[in-house]
């Protein structure tokens, strides 16, 4: 009976303790949370950054599809960072001790105040606070990194914004990945044909809000003599005020082509047929726009 009495109360306190199924190491312990929108709704898209005392980062990741989150740790002080896409950050400082749980609980962001949008009318892009740059893949493994250095374009904010467009020109010559027989290549008819279509064209014809500071900018992309629909995924960042007191606002965006929808479609295979070029190109631009007059 004694044995009984006693088995019933492990299996009890096994049950009732939060670590009994979390192997922590020696000298370690866990930090948890649940992460929730003001109306207790689970964030699902949040993520954490565990960082110590002298501001090295611990740890990083992703809530579950509950809004949950739970990592090992040393045991020690550590400031917790919660973030997530149209919420205001969250902080917090909390010690995790030994073979223990550090639960924050439920930990509730508020909704953050989307960034003030530009003033209905003409702006230009200032090409010198502005990048178009474009990553490629090498021999199925390394990155090569370019940009093009030449370029312009206007964009009309119309009210309400999402009614808004956008013409940028490139100069398709001033392609630059640091290296000149690279960048003379991509100028010849394999690649871009700069001879035949000295530019690149990009006409948007619509602006979609996505919530909080997200947008999706479409429109139609000229590359190479042929013409496709492509979606900037873009970050509004806000407005500011530029060393002459003008009015600026700034965004990034990024998105993908594959060489094949434009027909650049030159490859060379290695031995081991790997392409020597990858087939898709990553493209990020970072901008700021200027008020016309």
């Amino acid at each position: 009976m004694i044995g009984r009495w006693l088995g019933s109360r492990t299996n009890r306190v096994q049950r009732a303790n939060p670590l009994a199924a979390v192997q922590t190491p020696p000298s370690a312990g866990v930090l948890a949370c649940r992460v929730l929108d003001p109306v207790n709704e689970p964030v699902t898209h949040a993520e954490f950054a565990v960082s110590d005392t002298a501001g090295r980062t611990v740890v990083t990741g992703g809530v579950d599809p509950f809004g949950s989150f739970m990592t090992t740790v040393p045991a020690g002080e550590y400031r917790l960072a919660v973030s997530a896409e149209g919420y205001t950050p969250y902080r917090a400082t909390t010690r995790v001790t030994e073979d223990t749980l550090a639960s924050l609980g439920d930990v509730t962001l508020q909704v953050a105040r989307p960034p003030e949008l530009p003033r209905a009318g003409d702006w230009e892009i200032e090409p010198a606070h502005s990048s178009i740059g474009f990553t490629a893949r090498h021999i199925g493994l390394a990155r090569i990194h370019g940009r093009f250095n030449s370029f312009a374009g206007v964009v009309r904010i119309a009210d309400p914004v999402e009614r808004s467009a956008m013409h940028v020109v490139i100069d398709a010559a001033s392609i630059d990945t640091n290296v000149k027989m690279r960048d003379d290549h991509l100028r010849s008819a394999d690649f871009l044909d700069v001879a035949r279509f000295p530019t690149l064209e990009f006409y948007s014809d619509r602006f979609v809000h996505k919530g909080g500071s997200r947008w999706a900018v479409t429109g139609a992309l000229s590359l190479h003599g042929v013409t496709r629909t492509v979606t900037l995924d873009t970050e509004y960042l806000g407005l500011g005020n530029g060393m002459e007191g003008e009015v600026r606002a700034a965004c990034r965006a990024t998105t993908e082509l594959h060489r094949d929808d434009f027909t650049v479609s030159w490859q060379t295979m290695l031995a081991r047929g790997i392409a020597v070029v990858g087939p898709s190109i990553t493209v990020d631009l970072d901008v700021q726009i200027v008020r016309k007059g």
